[in-house]
């Protein structure tokens, strides 16, 4: 009788194969995509650079238009992603994608991490002063417990 061995996703079985990696335009995730850039080259992984773009409730705005501000915002980070890669040419040759999901930044991590099968998330360290008591999108990202994450400073 011959074993049949079922074909099931595994992560982490041979490197990791997708890193996601939040970015928002900050100095400190500018490093994550640098060091997730680096790490991705080095394992032969798909850089998946995602970022979040906030979702305010309705009177919050005050007839801003938030939709548009953080496409800007989302064009500008896809414009100095390409720029870098341009730059990096030869040297930094990854495989890299870029998503947007909207959101809180915890939320829509959480999201992207799942539905592209990451198998590590690198996330820039906050910089923000309250964070330290309410808890970073870091720290609950590694609260949650499903993948490998990676904090930069």
């Amino acid at each position: 009788m011959t074993e049949q061995h079922s074909q099931q996703f595994e992560r982490g079985t041979d490197g990791p194969k997708v890193i996601v990696v939040g970015v928002d335009g900050s100095d400190s995730s500018l490093r994550a995509a640098a060091y997730a850039g680096g790490l991705a080259r080095r394992q032969h992984a798909l850089l998946a650079v995602v970022y979040v773009q906030p979702v305010l409730a309705s009177g919050a705005a005050l007839g801003a238009p938030v939709a548009e501000t953080t496409d800007e915002i989302a064009e500008d980070l896809v414009a100095q992603i390409r720029q870098a890669t341009e730059q990096n040419k030869g040297i930094f040759d990854v495989r890299w994608e870029f998503h947007t999901f909207r959101g809180d930044p915890y939320s829509g991590l959480t999201k992207a991490a799942d539905e592209l099968k990451a198998d590590a998330v690198v996330v820039g360290a906050s910089e923000q002063a309250g964070h330290r008591i309410v808890g970073s999108v870091a720290v609950r990202l590694v609260k949650a417990g499903r993948w490998p994450v990676t904090v930069v400073p």
